[in-house]
């Protein structure tokens, strides 16, 4: 609610049917004055009427206090001022009664029946009195004066109430109208605040979300070829001093490539830039994100610069998983040719984590990668068979988030593609999935 209709909301507390005190108080005072005026002007009432004063005084006064409600029921205040008029009496109440009548919310054809009424006793009534005055006194204005006189007090005494009355009235409805729009308003506001922090709440979690996957994508694969290549290293470290030594570098590598992607995925969250911690604590979870996308793009070449992992680096990543002693081949079906490079990172990722996937729980297992360059869409496909007893008696047990089958279908739901896993028939396992080319 807006500041006006708060205003207006706590100065409802009027008795009765007044909703504030001040517009009680000034009925009262209007009931007050026209039945001191009725009063006065009961007396020469009951002189015509021949009745006693008091009868006149007391008829005027209670006539005269019917204004009090005019908020209430303003067409019995100007009934009321009608019937009176007669008597020559309550033209406080009937001007006061018209303007209320005018600014209320019946219906026009009412308000003009009734000042027309009104318009028609008046005119009447002054037109006798003019006439007796007129007939009474010495002097002579001519048969003119008296229709002109009495038509001008009539139209004074109806026409400027009612026209106040109507603009008042106009003006109110107006107020209120703009009132109920800006409570509205506030209303539709607040709601969209609502639903803004609402969409800001879901945007952080997909930043969580995504910032999870890169991470898994990054670290997960070079980890997981570490492990093997250390179980391989402590197995043939007495045998082959060699190829120990080999497989000891390798690692080594691995090592410092995964801590440099992951140093530059959360260094935005310590870097600071001189400006202390609290704006540190302020940067946002959505640089975060880029920052680790960023990361998760590097390509595994050292000295390789690059916008991102594509698939011409397939090969080194197989090269990779048969370092560690995977027994994997590539095959490529259709012409192969360059994709955005958000679809052929997707693909790179999700060749690189049904990899990791084959080092953690089938050690061993030969493993088929198919790549087919269609006309609209890439296909990937990456099948191990099943893996041999001695390989999984032997395996160096990687441990498994459950999150890189996950990743995988957002990344590739992501991009508009179909996502398949699950085991074969021979035992294996077999990760699938299509992404449209454009």
């Amino acid at each position: 609610m807006t500041t006006t209709g708060e205003e207006h909301a706590r100065a409802r507390g009027g008795p009765w049917w007044w909703t504030r005190w001040r517009s009680a108080v000034l009925d009262a005072g209007l009931a007050v004055g026209s039945a001191a005026e009725c009063g006065a002007e009961g007396i020469r009432f009951a002189h015509d009427a021949g009745v006693p004063a008091a009868v006149g005084v007391v008829f005027g006064v209670l006539a005269g206090s019917t204004l009090v409600v005019r908020r209430k029921w303003p067409i019995a205040v100007v009934l009321v001022s009608i019937a009176i008029t007669p008597a020559q009496m309550g033209y406080l109440m009937g001007i006061v009664g018209l303007y209320t009548l005018a600014a209320s919310e019946l219906p026009r054809r009412i308000i003009g029946s009734l000042a027309g009424m009104s318009f028609l006793g008046m005119l009447i009534v002054m037109f006798v009195r003019v006439r007796q005055d007129t007939q009474r006194g010495s002097w002579e204005l001519g048969d003119w004066f008296v229709p002109f006189a009495s038509i001008t007090t009539a139209v004074g005494m109806t026409a400027p109430p009612v026209l106040l009355g109507l603009y008042v009235g106009a003006r109110r409805r107006l107020m209120e109208s703009l009132r109920e729009r800006a409570d509205s308003l506030e209303r539709e506001l607040q709601l969209l605040a609502e639903r803004a922090e609402e969409r800001a709440e879901w945007a952080r979690g997909e930043e969580r979300t995504r910032i999870a996957r890169e991470m898994h994508d990054v670290v997960a694969h070079r980890v997981s070829l570490m492990v093997v290549h250390a179980a391989a290293l402590q197995a043939v470290a007495r045998k082959d001093p060699e190829k120990a030594v080999k497989n000891a570098a390798l690692v080594g590598d691995m090592g410092r490539q995964a801590l440099t992607e992951l140093r530059e995925m959360l260094g935005v969250l310590r870097s600071g830039d001189g400006t202390g911690a609290r704006e540190r604590a302020a940067v946002p979870l959505v640089a975060v994100g880029v920052a680790a996308a960023v990361a998760a793009s590097r390509v595994v070449d050292d000295e390789g610069g690059g916008d991102g992992p594509c698939l011409s680096d397939v090969d080194e990543l197989l090269g990779q998983s048969a370092a560690a002693g995977m027994a994997v081949d590539l095959s490529v079906e259709g012409e192969t040719r360059s994709y955005a490079a958000e679809i052929e990172q997707t693909a790179y990722r999700v060749v690189q984590e049904a990899l990791t996937n084959v080092h953690k729980h089938a050690a061993g297992a030969k493993t088929h990668v198919r790549l087919a360059h269609r006309v609209s869409e890439i296909a990937m496909q990456v099948e191990n068979e099943p893996p041999p007893e001695l390989a999984s008696a032997s395996a160096a047990r990687l441990p498994s988030g459950g999150n890189g089958l996950v990743g995988m279908r957002e990344r590739v739901l992501a991009l508009g593609g179909v996502f398949v896993s699950g085991p074969t028939d021979a035992g294996g396992f077999r990760v699938s999935a299509v992404i449209p080319a454009v």
